[in-house]
């Protein structure tokens, strides 16, 4: 069972960026790769074109199942003075399983500073339960501590899909930086899936994520997320999510886009 450090320190690196990877089976989201994952490794490939500006953005199309060998090839579709952007495409054997567009801005200096919202105040991690306890959980999950620490489990029959968790790779060696930050980030189930009643499949099909920092730390590897399924209709559910360190400082805000099927 390869930690996340490990995995990433055994990448074939070659010219241009290109990354080739295998990813082992307890990296596994049903029939395809951790959605975070694959987001995580298609970055370390742009990163290796755009080493000198923070990333800001990252879009993310997850088009097929992915899984065993992949191969992530970057191009940078523009370079300005302060801004890039970045295509890469993770291909398997079938063809293009997931395409992502990585933009990167140079810091500059701004009077504005604004929080798009406060940190909710909940317990520490420490003293909130489990999220999955004893009962069955995606095999990635078995590499992140997930704490409930608001709002329902999946299969609760809430009223409305909104969850606040504490996350944290098991992983001691993750050193953190923008690509572990996407590697944790969609740790947790859809938040639709409280809503439900009784198990049924469900897959992610876009995310978007935005860097609030290019400095990413916090205290014992905990970060607190907060996903929130703001409509849910016709077999789709739009979803919001935002991520702070454990002082409470905004690192991401992001949005998916789920297939519900049932």
């Amino acid at each position: 069972m390869p930690l996340y450090s490990e995995l990433i320190a055994g990448l074939k690196r070659g010219t241009h960026g290109r990354v080739e990877a295998t990813v082992p089976e307890d990296w596994m989201q049903g029939r395809t790769t951790y959605g975070g994952l694959t987001a995580a490794l298609c970055l370390e490939s742009a990163l290796e074109l755009i080493p000198d500006m923070p990333v800001r953005a990252a879009q993310i199309a997850f088009i097929g199942p992915v899984g065993g060998e992949v191969v992530i090839s970057p191009a940078v579709l523009r370079r300005g003075k302060s801004s890039a952007f970045v295509n890469a495409d993770m291909v398997t054997e079938e063809g293009i399983m997931a395409r992502c567009i990585f933009t990167f801005g140079a810091k500059r200096a701004s009077k504005l500073d604004q929080r798009s919202r406060e940190c909710p105040e909940v317990k520490g991690p420490d003293a909130c339960p489990s999220f999955f306890g004893t009962g069955r959980r995606p095999t990635f999950a078995n590499h992140f501590n997930v704490r409930l620490a608001a709002g329902q489990p999946p299969m609760s029959g809430a009223a409305h899909g909104d969850m606040t968790l504490w996350l944290r790779h098991k992983d001691e060696g993750a050193l953190w930086n923008p690509t572990t930050l996407l590697s944790i980030a969609d740790s947790p189930p859809p938040a639709a899936m409280s809503m439900m009643r009784e198990p049924a499949p469900i897959s992610s099909m876009t995310w978007m994520a935005e860097f609030l920092t290019d400095h990413i730390t916090t205290s014992e590897g905990w970060f607190l997320a907060h996903h929130e399924a703001q409509a849910t209709k016709d077999g789709y559910s739009s979803q919001s999510m935002r991520l702070w360190n454990a002082s409470g400082e905004p690192v991401m805000i992001g949005r998916q886009t789920i297939a519900v099927f049932g």
